[in-house]
């Protein structure tokens, strides 16, 4: 059975509620960094943005762990005359979700709220019922008029969603699970491996565990610019060196109605999801290999992830700079991309479970190359 695990509720409220868009996760950052500060042994950062906590070790081997800081937002392209707000995506937005939302504007002198507008259907022909709408038809409305609101905000200005963070029977739902509750997992297993002081202990031949020495240097990365093209990841991968590489995501979980079995891609309350692949990377196998065989050995709950469409920093450690073992970890996500985005707690924590053992048993002995 999965590790009793009591979530620290309070650190992931603070996660996924707290605003970070690509390129601007200031805010994120400064979390991550007072979480990882204490328990790694050293903390650094680079010019994209990036956080880099080390758990140095003294084996020839080196992990690298990451996960994304940065959330689906926009930025303002232009204030109209009469002080409506029009906007550029930043991260792959569905459209037909945006109506009647309330958003934050973060400007240089403070937050200024407002609402993505709706035309109420009473006023609208068939032609406008029937078209799909665009990202680029919706406006956010300030409650204020042209000249107040072209003082308060400007182009280049941020914008991003107002949610709170719910417990819902015993789902976790708001906005921005992806990916700040792979980050919560990170954090998590970094602090784990701290309680512990293990890395890299191998099984005694009694069902306990002996600490092996030399031990591995763990890098816990928190990536930038996920949503755009996987930027901060790419980069990393030139600056790191991992003999492994492991990536944490949200995955779709489409086990809801109006969608077959075969779509469902994963299902809530199933487990932690393995990637095989998704469109950016196909996971090393052995590597695959080694996390199924762990999840099953500690009785962990885990599905095998078969993504048709959507990239994650996984891809990030398998560029011109160099080949990478790499291997990945998913959370199941409902309604991705949105501002009511689910999980199932128990996914969460069979998560935290399997990449904290796989951190603590990792010896260097391991061949993940082909």
């Amino acid at each position: 059975m999965t590790d009793e695990f009591a979530f620290d509720d309070d650190l992931l409220r603070e996660l996924t509620e707290a605003r970070g868009v690509p390129g601007y996760e200031d805010r994120i950052r400064e979390i991550v960094r007072r979480e990882l500060e204490p328990v790694t042994d050293e903390l650094r950062g680079d010019a994209m943005g990036n956080v880099v906590a080390t758990r140095h070790g003294d084996a020839d081997f080196e992990i690298t762990v990451a996960a994304h800081m940065d959330e689906i937002g926009f930025m303002i392209r232009h204030v109209t005359e009469e002080g409506f707000v029009e906007l550029d995506a930043l991260g792959g937005w569905d459209p037909r979700v945006l109506r009647a939302q309330r958003v934050t504007i973060h400007t240089d002198e403070g937050d200024v709220p407002g609402v993505l507008g709706s035309v109420p259907p009473h006023t609208m022909d068939d032609d406008e019922r029937e078209k799909s709408p665009e990202v680029g038809d919706v406006h956010v409305d300030l409650g204020l008029d042209g000249e107040t609101a072209q003082e308060r905000v400007r182009p280049g200005d941020l914008v991003t969603m107002d949610q709170d963070t719910e417990v819902v029977g015993e789902h976790v739902t708001g906005k921005a699970l992806d990916d700040r509750a792979c980050l919560f997992t990170m954090i998590e297993a970094a602090r784990r491996l701290d309680e512990t002081g293990e890395a890299g202990s191998g099984d005694d031949g009694n069902g306990g565990s002996e600490t092996a020495d030399p031990q591995p240097t763990i890098h816990f990365a928190a990536t930038v610019q996920e949503e755009v093209g996987l930027r901060g990841a790419q980069a990393l991968g030139v600056d790191l060196d991992p003999d492994l590489a492991i990536a944490l995501d949200v995955t779709v979980a489409n086990d809801v109605p109006g969608f077959d079995e075969g779509e469902y891609v994963t299902e809530l309350g199933d487990g932690v999801a393995i990637k095989l692949k998704d469109s950016s990377v196909i996971t090393s196998p052995k590597a695959t290999d080694r996390l199924r065989d762990l999840a099953e050995e500690r009785e962990i709950p885990f599905q095998l992830e078969v993504l048709p469409r959507g990239g994650t920093d996984t891809a990030g450690f398998q560029t011109a700079a160099g080949a990478k073992p790499v291997g990945a970890l998913s959370i199941p996500t409902r309604y991705l991309h949105t501002v009511t985005e689910s999980a199932h707690r128990a996914d969460i924590a069979a998560t935290i479970s399997l990449l904290t053992a796989a951190l603590e048993t990792e010896t260097g002995e391991f061949e993940y190359r082909l």
